[in-house]
């Protein structure tokens, strides 16, 4: 039998009033202003390790404040946007050099809506989704290149009243999850060369992107990530190419590995970022952030694979 939901809106103060009640100290004022505009649902994921446990009805541990709270939200936000400004970059790269690849090796612009093109071991229906999908793209897209190319060429240049665009222009309106679906469905020689570019093999490549593209998905939400247990984990590259990935405390499962992984790929891409100076710039504003629940190993600016050190990273 399941229960009925007999929970009821609250106003403003009366969220106040139930929170004081459970526990949360900090000033009444500055808290209500909080409330009106972030979702009281939405914070009470950042005060939900604060909880006490066991307790016939739902309390704070003594000495929970609002501001501690608030902190964790505001980090968690400015992480969030700062993930994104990685991702972008990874998935540029990525498409750049897929596009490149096998536009060159088919000889033929619109590679990604040939069936013949794509390998006997791709899924039938698979192919047809990414296709259908890219098509449903580019006939929603508002940009300026594709109405330009509509005009020009307009549709049924493959298939009869489908739009479809040469791929150095579907890449531009492909999702993430397009991109990855792309990738893995293109022979393994091919995957093999985009993947050696960034010194990994296929496997782990693929691996890293699916990663990528959760924690996208989960920034694009504005949901909680800071201290979020990774579902999609990244695989770690093989300890003989790849030593430093194995031991120090290091773990795939917290947000700290996908931290690395970008910023791995981005010494790659764009060897003088100073992305990682941001990176610590952000954890310095924030001194009381736990960083053993992001999966942060000790000492972590000197680990082999950060190894900041007092590196100046003041570029963009």
């Amino acid at each position: 039998m399941k229960l009925k939901y007999e929970k009821t809106p609250l106003s403003f103060d009366a969220q106040v009033d139930q929170l004081i009640a459970r526990g949360m100290g900090g000033d009444r004022d500055t808290i209500i202003k909080r409330l009106r505009d972030v979702n009281y649902y939405r914070l009470s994921a950042y005060w939900f390790p604060f909880r006490v446990e066991r307790c016939e009805h739902e309390s704070l541990m003594p000495g929970t404040r609002f501001d501690v709270i608030w902190d964790r939200y505001v980090f968690d936000r400015q992480l969030r946007l700062l993930m994104m400004d990685a991702i972008e970059r990874v998935e540029i790269s990525i498409r750049t050099r897929m596009t490149n690849l096998v536009t060159l090796k088919a000889d033929d612009p619109f590679f990604h809506v040939r069936r013949q093109f794509y390998p006997e071991s791709s899924s039938v229906s698979e192919q047809g989704k990414l296709i259908n999908a890219l098509r449903f793209n580019a006939s929603c897209s508002k940009e300026e290149f594709v109405k330009k190319f509509r005009q020009k060429y307009g549709a049924g240049q493959i298939e009869d009243d489908k739009l479809d665009l040469p791929l150095w222009m579907a890449v531009e309106v492909m999702t993430f999850g397009n991109m990855l679906t792309l990738f893995k469905m293109l022979d393994m020689h091919s995957q093999r060369e985009i993947a050696e570019a960034y010194g990994l093999s296929a496997k782990v490549l693929e691996s890293w992107l699916m990663s990528l593209n959760y924690v996208r998905n989960i920034c694009a939400h504005h949901a909680r990530l800071w201290n979020r247990e990774i579902s999609i984990r990244p695989s770690i590259p093989a300890r003989k190419s790849h030593p430093d990935w194995h031991g120090q405390g290091f773990s795939n499962h917290r947000i700290f590995a996908v931290l690395t992984l970008l910023y791995y790929l981005l010494r790659k891409i764009a060897p003088q970022s100073g992305w990682p100076g941001r990176l610590d710039g952000l954890l310095n504003r924030h001194p009381h952030i736990p960083l053993e629940q992001m999966g942060f190993v000790v000492d972590w600016k000197n680990h082999p694979l950060w190894n900041l050190g007092e590196t100046n990273h003041d570029r963009t």
